[in-house]
C-alpha cells in the first residue's frame, strides 16, 4: 500500500470540502448536476475521441498502482538473480528449468526460458529489450489517459462557466433563476480545476514514476540474465546490478 497516495487523496478532499464548509457554503454547494455533466462527462468524451480503446481500458487497469504498486523490492530481485547465477555456474543452465516453471512474472519467465534454451546473449538482449520497450510504451499510453483528462478538464470547466453565465443572461428578468446559472458557472470551474490538479494530473505523474521504476527493474533483469548467459561470476554481476538500486 502506497501510504503517500492515500494521504494525498485524503488531504485533497479535506482541502476542497473543508474549505467549502469553512467558507460557509456547505457540502451541498459543491454538487451541481449540470456542471458535472458538462465537465466530467464532457472530459471523458473528449478523451475517448483521442485514445485507443485498449489504451483507455489499460489506463484504468493500472489505476490500482496508485495505491498498490507492483513489487518494487530491487534488493530481493538482485538476490534472486545472484542465486540463479550460482546455480547456473554450479549445475549448468538446464538446472534453472524448474525455476522457470515456478516464476510468476511473465517478463522474467520469458528471459529465463531463453536462457535455459541456450540463446545467445545478444539474442536474449534483443528479445527482452523489444518486450521492455513495448510494455513501457503501452503502460505510458495508459498513464497518458489521465494526463489527457487533466488537460481537458479545466477547459470543460471554462465551458461550463460560460454556459452558466449564458443562462444567467437569459434569465435576468427572472431573479429566481439567476442562482442556478451562477451556481453552474462557479461549480463547473471548481470541477474542472480541482479534478485536473488534485486527481487526474497527479495520478498520471504517479503512474509514470511507477512505470519507470518497473522498467528499471526489467533492465536489471536483462543485465542479470546476460551476465548469467556469459558465465560471469556472481561478484561481477552484483557489482553491475547494484547500480540499478536507488
Amino acid at each position: 500500500m502506497d501510504i503517500l497516495s492515500v494521504i494525498g487523496v485524503v488531504l485533497g478532499l479535506v482541502a476542497v470540502i473543508g474549505g467549502s464548509v469553512l467558507k460557509g457554503s456547505g457540502i451541498a454547494a459543491l454538487w451541481n448536476g449540470a456542471a458535472f455533466l458538462i465537465v466530467i462527462v464532457g472530459t471523458f468524451g473528449a478523451v475517448l475521441v483521442q485514445v485507443r480503446l485498449q489504451a483507455f481500458l489499460h489506463g484504468f487497469r493500472i489505476l490500482r498502482w496508485i495505491f498498490m504498486p507492483p513489487d518494487g523490492d530491487g534488493e530481493r530481485l538482485l538476490k534472486k538473480v545472484l542465486e540463479w547465477s550460482h546455480i547456473a555456474r554450479r549445475d549448468g543452465l538446464l538446472a534453472l528449468e524448474p525455476i522457470v516453471e515456478q516464476e510468476t512474472d511473465d517478463f522474467l519467465r520469458k528471459g529465463m526460458q531463453l536462457l535455459v534454451d541456450g540463446a545467445e546473449p545478444e539474442t536474449i538482449r534483443h528479445v527482452l529489450e523489444v518486450e521492455l520497450s513495448s510494455r513501457e510504451e503501452f503502460d505510458r499510453q495508459g498513464a497518458r489517459v489521465f494526463e489527457s483528462l487533466g488537460t481537458y478538464a479545466p477547459t470543460l470547466g471554462i465551458i461550463g462557466a460560460v454556459m452558466g453565465l449564458i443562462a444567467v443572461m437569459h434569465n435576468l428578468s427572472e431573479p429566481s433563476k439567476l442562482g442556478a446559472g451562477i451556481a453552474t458557472a462557479f461549480v463547473a470551474t471548481i470541477y474542472g480545476i480541482a479534478t485536473a490538479n488534485l486527481l487526474f494530473l497527479p495520478i498520471s505523474n504517479k503512474l509514470k514514476s511507477v512505470i519507470r521504476r518497473n522498467s528499471v527493474q526489467r533492465e536489471l533483469i536483462i543485465d542479470g540474465l546476460l551476465g548469467i548467459a556469459r558465465g560471469d561470476n556472481a561478484r561481477s554481476i552484483e557489482a553491475k546490478l547494484r547500480g540499478y538500486l536507488r
